[in-house]
């Protein structure tokens, strides 16, 4: 890929930079910046550079948000960051004409115009008008087909930034891990996560499949998944899968009703989830098996979180980050609630690569590349 590296002249030059800003908010403020902090060793080396950075990125999936407490958490980073309230446009351009050398705008959230979902060209070519280079640096849209990702570079010489290219290198590391191999895969959605699931059977010593997306496999081996969140996934397929010596699944779990708090679940064997019961976390059991694959492997990735984890289900997934911690595998670990586990464990260091990928992280195990990564060849 060429890299921000490769740029021969940036003095005066202004950039756009697309930078993975989408982090979560509660009460009007940013709740975890790990993702910002990612993004500041390409705007730093701009900044270096002389060249005139103007961020654009995108918050929520709504379209109506604002970046503004983005903004706000960014003035801890870059005190003198500036903000224009709109994307494109005459006051766009001005507020990036005025920006002087080594200076950094950010722009208001870009998927406030429906053009940038729809890939839209005259969108693109707006927002092109606003630099004369592209920098890609917000990996976790890679995989998205949107006018900041794959419509910019059209109209502009494009540059992978240094968070995208150090994602690459420790992703591509997970394609051929050193063995044993352990793959936790989590989350929900089995439809977006067969393919990854195929692909690490292939390469992988063992895949265990947790959290919403284990509900289908609990029900593919015949148990009552009673209100479980499932995907509806071919039956067909996850029996072929199951068939598969290589895949781990849950033994236990614990189960209440959908909306339970957590005082009220019980830890349970498969075979007596009620029909009024639904799987909210894995059980011990399943923890301790998983913990002894951690302890096995050289290599562990790991996307998604086992339980439901917004519900305060969070257990095996933070016995499971203590357990990558404690081990000596080489880590690598993606996913949203994932992340905030081991930020909220305060064990960030014991882990090799954590990416600012979810959905990103899986579609480049599953196919090598992403669409975003295509221009920077």
């Amino acid at each position: 890929m060429r890299t921000v590296r490769d740029i021969e002249i940036l003095e005066g030059i202004p950039v756009l930079v697309r930078s993975s800003l989408n982090v979560p908010i509660a009460n009007g403020k940013v709740a975890n910046t790990f993702r910002l902090r990612k993004a500041l060793s390409t705007i730093e080396f701009l900044q270096k550079k002389k060249a005139k950075v103007i961020l654009l990125g995108h918050i929520g999936e709504q379209g109506t948000e604002t970046l503004m407490p983005v903004y706000e958490a960014m003035k801890e980073f870059i005190p003198d960051i500036r903000f224009c309230p709109v994307t494109i446009g005459e006051q766009a351009r001005a507020a990036a004409r005025a920006l002087p050398d080594g200076g950094v705008l950010m722009l208001e959230n870009v998927r406030r115009d429906k053009g940038e979902v729809l890939n839209d060209k005259n969108f693109a070519k707006e927002l092109a008008s606003l630099a004369d280079v592209f920098v890609e640096d917000a990996f976790d849209v890679c995989h998205r087909a949107h006018a900041s990702v794959v419509g910019v570079p059209t109209f502009l010489p494009a540059y992978a930034g240094l968070q995208v290219e150090i994602e690459v290198t420790e992703l591509s590391k997970a394609l051929t891990p050193a063995h044993p191999a352990l793959a936790i895969i989590g989350g929900a959605k089995f439809s977006t996560k067969e393919p990854v699931i195929n692909k690490l059977l292939d390469s992988y010593d063992r895949v265990f499949v947790g959290g919403a997306l284990g509900n289908d496999f609990t029900k593919g081996m015949g148990y009552e998944v009673g209100t479980s969140l499932i995907s509806g996934a071919d039956q067909k397929e996850i029996k072929n899968l199951l068939a598969n010596r290589k895949l781990a699944v849950r033994i236990d779990a614990e189960v209440g009703a959908v909306n339970s708090k957590k005082d009220a679940s019980r830890v349970t064997r498969l075979d007596e989830i009620k029909a009024n019961e639904a799987i909210l976390d894995e059980g011990p059991k399943t923890v301790e098996m998983v913990e002894r694959l951690v302890g096995e492997a050289k290599t562990v990735l790991w996307n998604g979180p086992l339980g439901k984890y917004e519900d305060g289900y969070v257990d095996a997934t933070k016995a499971l980050v203590l357990a990558i911690a404690k081990s000596n595998a080489y880590s690598i670990i993606g996913g949203g609630d994932t992340e905030a586990a081991i930020e909220e464990l305060n064990v960030r260091e014991h882990f090799s690569f954590i990416s600012t990928g979810g959905g990103a992280m899986l579609d480049f195990l599953a196919k090598g590349t992403l669409p975003g990564l295509q221009p920077l060849n």
